[in-house]
């Protein structure tokens, strides 16, 4: 019998104004136009026993998408589900496994993890595993040359991904990205963005498990960011490179994932990434994975990761401009999504992949259209994370949660009822919206913009903004 959870309320407001207030069940989605309670719904549909799967249309196998469906939302609002499956991407909690790129994401995960659930059993065991992988990747894949790492950019996987020489035209056969040799040796943006976070949360994590090592964490990140800066930033222009590839060429395009990775990690200021977002290119529909179009690909062929776009990654992004004062940007990425979920088809679904002119698609990859795979999880955490983290303001720190809401877009009201937070079931309510708290109450008493870890029971929030 599938196991039963609190339930989330969701008073969510459209572009028209109208309002929906629905509870979440565990049918089918037929009706359902509250994007909030649609994205939960489909974390429990995707969730088989305590594994977390990518889709409807995936298994669970991956590391990139469990660390991130955990980091996103998962570690909060289902943590044994999170839990069980960080653990399953793992070689016997030794190592991280798996495609050897990108897993170190789940470091990140890991430590997002415990601050939301306190588990230091977890914590203890995620440090050892983490350690002992940084380690293994240092030794393996670390491009002492340039102070950064090689391997392909974080989730892209297929050769629809990379312009030549990565992808080479005789094995327009194979769609696997390291089937193509020239890919081995390249250096990526969001992939060197992430071994930095890597490098923050292991010190974070040495802090409590292993003090004298932290010192040891921050300065191999420190060492990372110089050059990170260096080969991947041009301040001069305001523009980052997507990737370094095996020649030393520069490949000058713009990819949103290593974009909003950079601003959230904090590789580049304040007024460098407002820089950055304000030259960066964005369709009616939400920015692109990457972008411009590869010379193979064309708007009647686009490239299944190339001028497509994936929600996940365009939640992201929002969450980065949210993060630099760049609202108007944050709020047209968050509609766009929204808008291509309720209305792209003819019922509601968190497709994988859209076409710029917001039609599900798979996009082209070996000479082939890829089918529109449905009900992605991904892309459900990351609106998930908006609504949390952003519109909420939901941040976490090991000895509670501090808030730094912004509410809705026009000043509707926002209620959230049920969040799971370790021994407690947090309702939130928002009035208002801006930056500035006027009030913060907790069970109607005025309070500090922040829950303490040991609170229990149900708590009612009732924040105003103005």
């Amino acid at each position: 019998m599938k196991k039963i959870f609190p339930i989330i309320f969701l008073l969510l407001w459209t572009e028209s104004g109208a309002l929906y207030g629905q509870s979440l069940d565990c049918g089918s989605t037929q009706g359902k136009t509250n994007v909030f309670d649609l994205a939960v719904w489909t974390v429990d549909n995707n969730t088989d026993g305590l594994l977390l799967k990518a889709g409807a249309d995936y298994g669970g196998e991956w590391t990139r998408d469990i660390s991130i469906n955990s980091w996103n939302a998962v570690s909060l609002l289902r943590p044994d589900v999170a839990e069980y499956s960080l653990w399953s991407v793992t070689n016997n909690k030794k190592t991280i496994g798996h495609q050897y790129w990108d897993k170190i994401i789940w470091v990140i995960a890991a430590w997002n993890h415990f601050l939301v659930t306190g588990r230091e059993q977890f914590l203890s065991q995620a440090y050892e595993c983490s350690k002992a992988t940084m380690l293994q990747l240092e030794d393996s894949v670390f491009d002492k040359t340039y102070g950064l790492f090689i391997g392909p950019a974080v989730y892209q996987d297929g050769i629809a991904a990379y312009d030549e020489p990565i992808y080479e035209p005789s094995l327009d056969d194979k769609s696997y990205v390291l089937d193509h040799p020239n890919s081995h040796d390249i250096k990526c943006l969001s992939t060197n963005a992430i071994y930095y976070q890597a490098y923050i949360c292991l010190a974070e994590m040495a802090g409590i498990c292993e003090p004298t090592a932290v010192k040891v964490f921050r300065n191999k990140a420190k060492a990372l960011k110089r050059s990170f800066r260096h080969y991947l930033f041009n301040k001069q222009e305001g523009r980052l490179y997507y990737l370094i590839d095996h020649q030393g060429r520069k490949h000058e395009y713009q990819e949103t994932l290593g974009i909003a990775y950079t601003i959230l990690f904090g590789l580049v200021s304040k007024s460098e990434a407002k820089k950055i977002i304000t030259n960066a290119y964005r369709s009616d529909n939400g920015v692109p994975t990457v972008w411009p179009c590869f010379p193979r690909f064309s708007k009647d062929k686009p490239g299944r990761h190339n001028v497509m776009i994936w929600p996940h990654v365009n939640m992201f992004y929002a969450t980065a401009c949210a993060e630099i004062g760049m609202m108007n940007t944050f709020w047209d990425e968050v509609n766009a999504i929204t808008r291509l979920t309720l209305e792209a088809d003819s019922m509601p679904n968190f497709h994988e992949i859209y076409t710029i002119e917001g039609i599900p698609s798979g996009g082209w990859q070996c000479g082939q259209l890829w089918p529109a795979l449905n009900h992605q999880t991904w892309c459900a955490t990351g609106m998930l994370r908006i609504y949390l983290n952003n519109i909420i303001g939901i941040q976490p720190v090991a000895s509670g949660l501090k808030f730094r809401p912004i509410g809705s877009e026009d000043g509707t009201p926002v209620v959230v009822k049920g969040i799971p937070y370790r021994n407690a079931l947090l309702d939130v309510t928002i009035k208002g919206k801006g930056s500035h708290i006027s009030s913060f109450k907790v069970n109607g008493k005025e309070s500090s913009p922040f829950i303490p870890s040991l609170v229990t029971g149900r708590i009612e929030i009732t924040i105003s903004l103005n």
